[in-house]
């Protein structure tokens, strides 16, 4: 087990550089718009929902529908729709934990939990609760540690919640550096293009994931084909 726990830091340890400053992003703002450290813990322990967190300060803010803020929540976390599919039966098969993993399961744990090659073996199943675990972990912690220093210290906030982008960005770029078959990121950015240009930079989103799963489906042999001749 002490095995187990220390690989699964070591691998999430750039999740860890990302997710304590973008948690301390959400702190900041969090503390700016008057809610305490204590706000801050229990929305980042609870919720657990990175960029939607960001979108909740906004809802607190000018007042809201519950009903408008659960389609606002399911828009913006429609990826995870599908992307969680995939990890259906894995998670089927780590009894009371499945719930946790299904609650925990973020863009960038995903990443991570993708890059284990033995999903169904009992090292794999405990190194990936480890790993979703240890993730919340750093978005708590750098949400109390931002709430803290925001209420400390007084500056311009502007621009801070681009730090989910950043990651993001990064993480494309480190699957891209890591992966030698490039075809379904070609694919991801042909779906994206072709929403963006039907349905516009406020809309793609959800018609992209679409797409995206469709193009997928159709091409499948052939991206499994291009894998197999990469490796």
């Amino acid at each position: 087990m002490k095995e187990i726990v220390k690989e699964a830091i070591k691998l999430s340890f750039p999740v860890m550089i990302g997710y304590v400053f973008l948690g301390m992003a959400f702190g900041i703002l969090c503390e700016q718009q008057g809610y305490s450290a204590l706000w801050a813990f229990f929305m980042s322990f609870f919720v657990y929902a990175g960029s939607m967190q960001f979108v909740m300060l906004t809802f607190f803010h000018s007042g809201f529908h519950l009903l408008e803020a659960a389609i606002v929540t399911l828009t913006v976390n429609a990826r995870q729709l599908f992307y969680g599919l995939s990890f259906l039966d894995v998670f089927s098969r780590m009894g009371k934990k499945k719930w946790y993993m299904i609650f925990s399961l973020t863009d960038e744990t995903y990443s991570l939990l993708c890059a284990i090659p033995d999903q169904k073996e009992e090292h794999g199943k405990k190194l990936m609760f480890f790993i979703s675990l240890f993730d919340q972990c750093y978005w708590v912690i750098g949400s109390v540690i931002g709430a803290v220093l925001g209420s400390l210290l007084n500056f311009d906030t502007t621009g801070i919640d681009f730090a989910m982008t950043a990651l993001f960005t990064v993480i494309f770029v480190e699957q891209w550096l890591h992966t030698v078959n490039h075809l379904p990121a070609y694919i991801a950015a042909f779906a994206i293009l072709i929403s963006i240009v039907v349905f516009g930079f406020d809309n793609f989103l959800l018609p992209a994931l679409l797409l995206l799963v469709i193009f997928l489906l159709i091409f499948e042999k052939k991206v499994e084909r291009r894998k197999e001749e990469r490796s």
